[in-house]
């Protein structure tokens, strides 16, 4: 068995990311959001466009107010008064103001900005009570950006504040890559689907939605191919589809070695690498990991357990880092953990890496982790519920006493 470590450093270095010339798409500002950015954005506007003003108050030279204070205010004759969007029309003389606004364009003249709460005004003239510093409250142009060079760099994930610069740099339309397909199978003669009466010793297939909600939730294209029959022609036929039309696959169950797991010998035939086929991990052992070498594009098949935690954790855990990787993200792939203390005694039986799951909470100000109520059996889909977190269990390690330190591994973020 490979140790985990070894697993995901192989499963990365299967996949490269999508390519900048043939999986771009370009598409509206909005449709963006989550989206991985293609190429390097830059603008022909300075930011802020202008010299404005970053208070309410009165735009001055400051030679004139470097002296002021409250036993010696200095009076200055207001000439104007200049609201954000509105066009200064005097240039500001010796012992002279104007009535400025957060925003607004900085008069001709003007240096410095004096917050009001600093001022007191009698008719068209202003008291200033205290010496600014040199050139206060003033945002001048290209301060933050300058027109012409990059404003945002490629591969990386665009989000609202990202959104909001490309929005205010008047790019209606940006180049992104493609979402990755990820093909999703579940195998077995026992599964049905969720809107079909129960026969006795079926079971609902909660696999097949649990990755597809995955896979949307790590940026990605789910194919839902549905259940495939435990019968070597049909699980074939099910995969040889799923490889010619998505980037990744994925199935659930017939990874193991029961009577009816046929999942290695089918990729075998269809010409499969098989890189992986058991982790030192708990739950989650039987995995498979393969290639195509002869395939038109590249395409990397994952045969997940069947059991539902251990296919939750087998996809936190790798899967989710591979689509990161994938989709063009430029770096930061590897799954990352934090150090928390526990709040409740984890146990393990040392001989594999360990994966608990729980919630993690923000307790007087540091997070802590909480393992979930009930049976931890990798069979029990239903105190998985609401988890937000999975803690690891080194090899060798026993036994993690509450208020002891702990990896955890955030996930659903």
């Amino acid at each position: 068995m490979l140790s985990v470590s070894d697993t995901e450093a192989i499963i990365l270095n299967l996949l490269q990311p999508l390519d900048n010339r043939h999986d771009l798409e370009v598409v509206d500002l909005l449709a963006a959001v989550g989206r991985i950015l293609a190429t390097p954005i830059t603008s022909n506007l300075d930011f802020p466009h202008w010299d404005n003003s970053a208070m309410d108050g009165y735009a001055v030279r400051y030679e004139d107010v470097q002296h002021a204070s409250t036993e010696q205010p200095t009076v200055l004759e207001i000439v104007e008064e200049i609201p954000a969007g509105y066009q200064p029309e005097y240039t500001i003389q010796q012992g002279q103001a104007a009535r400025i606004f957060t925003g607004a364009l900085m008069p001709q003249g003007a240096d410095t900005v004096v917050m009001q709460e600093m001022t007191y005004r009698e008719d068209n003239r202003v008291c200033i009570l205290a010496a600014p510093k040199p050139q206060e409250f003033v945002r001048y142009k290209a301060s933050f950006y300058q027109a012409g060079t990059q404003l945002l760099p490629a591969r990386i994930k665009l989000n609202a504040q990202e959104i909001a610069v490309l929005a205010a740099a008047q790019c209606p339309q940006v180049s992104v890559y493609r979402r990755p397909r990820v093909a999703i199978l579940s195998t077995g003669n026992e599964l049905v689907t969720p809107d079909k009466p129960l026969e006795a010793g079926q079971i609902v297939d909660s696999n097949q939605y649990a990755l597809a909600a995955l896979v949307k939730q790590s940026g990605a294209e789910p194919l839902m191919l549905g259940i495939v029959k435990d019968e070597p022609i049909a699980l074939q036929e099910a995969i040889a589809h799923a490889i010619a039309n998505a980037d990744i696959v994925l199935s659930s169950g017939g990874v193991s070695v029961g009577d009816y797991d046929y999942i290695e010998q089918i990729l075998e035939s269809l010409g499969a690498t098989i890189h992986i086929r058991a982790v030192a991990m708990r739950p989650g052992k039987p995995l498979t990991v393969a290639t195509f070498p002869n395939a038109t594009r590249p395409v990397v098949y994952f045969g997940l357990p069947g059991n539902p935690a251990s296919v939750l954790v087998t996809y936190w855990r790798f899967v989710h880092s591979a689509i990161k990787k994938l989709s063009g993200v430029a770096g930061g792939w590897e799954a990352s953990f934090i150090k928390v203390r526990s709040q409740d005694e984890l146990r393990a039986n040392g001989k594999r890496e360990t994966y608990v799951w729980g919630r993690l909470h923000l307790i007087d100000k540091a997070y802590k982790f909480h393992k979930a109520c009930g049976n931890d059996s990798s069979g029990n889909l239903i105190n998985l519920a609401q988890t937000n977190a999975i803690a690891m269990i080194p090899v060798g390690k026993t036994l993690i006493f509450p208020g002891e330190e702990v990896l955890v591994l955030p996930v659903n973020n």
